[in-house]
């Protein structure tokens, strides 16, 4: 059965008020929030009949589409789910959905190797799992690193949409060194992820004029929106600008050679996970690798080097050489 995409929009929005039970839902109230998130999407006034929205009740009560939705009226005018708890994003997979699922993933693995779809990679792998763990009930295979309890992530959606429709923001935020919350005004650019921490990159400011700034969203306390403000017209290319640069924090400084000795136990893990797209290797010697990346000189690269412990030299520049010694000979006094 072929679906248009504001239908699935107006299920989605159906189901998130019905899961809404501090509310009493009209008929009239649903077909309010089918047009405010259908003008939210299409940025354009969409007419929804009554007739339309009765209809979607109706699809998603059968299993036509495997929802099998329990929604009931009561008082003969307020809808809501039968079962507080059920969702139609809580549905199992059906025998039907697993099928195209496997020819999907397997029509998938065949592109693979083809620089096109070389992003895809991890993508179909988690594909493939999902069809696994669901044909054998058993747990999953590939275990991603991630951190649910991490901050910031609710604002994640609003500050997509909001780069994605060019608003302007403002944002209440807090920095590990400040005392009290401030108010930005702020253009967004892009999200920006780095070690599973979330980071929204942009301009500050009513007229954008200043240097980008990084925002950590684990930081940031409130988000509104300032529709008075125009959105600054920069265009913004985010692999252009963390192109010599570890991590997030992208200085003014130009990018300079680093090379770096690590031991021949370690050697083969950095070999296979650079520290940068720019690693080269220089030299190899019996008790290890000579590495050479172009970069600019961070606190990210600090501490990735750091974290190798006595198994790296840092030796040019001398500058980075000497920072890394003071921050090694400061540690040893922790041990004394």
């Amino acid at each position: 059965m072929a679906l248009n995409k504001n239908a699935l929009i107006r299920y989605k929005t159906i189901d998130k008020c019905l899961q809404n039970t501090y509310r009493r839902w009209t008929l009239d109230d649903l077909i309010e929030a089918c047009s405010d998130t259908l003008y939210e999407y299409e940025g354009r006034k969409i007419n929804i009949s009554k007739r339309t929205v009765q209809l979607d009740i109706q699809m998603m009560r059968s299993d036509k589409l495997g929802y099998k939705a329990p929604i009931v009226v009561y008082e003969r005018k307020y809808y809501k789910y039968e079962d507080e708890n059920y969702s139609i994003t809580d549905i199992p997979l059906t025998e039907n959905d697993m099928g195209v699922l496997t020819e999907t993933v397997e029509m998938l693995k065949q592109f693979k190797d083809f620089s096109l779809f070389s992003e895809l990679g991890g993508i179909i792998q988690r594909l493939e799992d999902k069809v696994y763990t669901e044909k054998t009930h058993q747990s999953a295979i590939i275990h991603l690193d991630r951190n649910e309890n991490l901050k910031g992530l609710e604002h994640l959606d609003v500050l997509y949409q909001s780069i994605l429709k060019k608003i302007v923001l403002k944002v209440s935020y807090q920095s590990f060194k400040a005392r009290q919350a401030s108010d930005i005004i702020f253009h967004p650019f892009i999200l920006k992820e780095f070690k599973n921490r979330w980071f929204l990159v942009g301009k500050s400011g009513v007229e954008a004029k200043s240097a980008v700034v990084t925002l950590a969203l684990d930081r940031i306390l409130e988000i509104d929106f300032d529709t008075s403000i125009s959105y600054t017209n920069e265009v913004f290319n985010g692999d252009a600008y963390y192109k010599d640069v570890v991590g997030v924090t992208v200085s003014n400084t130009r990018a300079e050679r680093v090379q770096f000795w690590v031991d021949r136990y370690n050697a083969p893990y950095v070999s296979t996970k650079p520290f940068h797209h720019s690693q080269r290797t220089i030299e190899r010697r019996e008790d290890g690798v000579v590495f050479n990346i172009f970069v600019q000189i961070n606190f990210e690269l600090e501490r990735l080097i750091l974290g190798f412990g006595n198994s790296i030299e840092v030796i040019k520049p001398k500058r980075l050489r000497a920072r890394i010694k003071k921050k090694l000979e400061h540690a040893v006094g922790f041990y004394k």
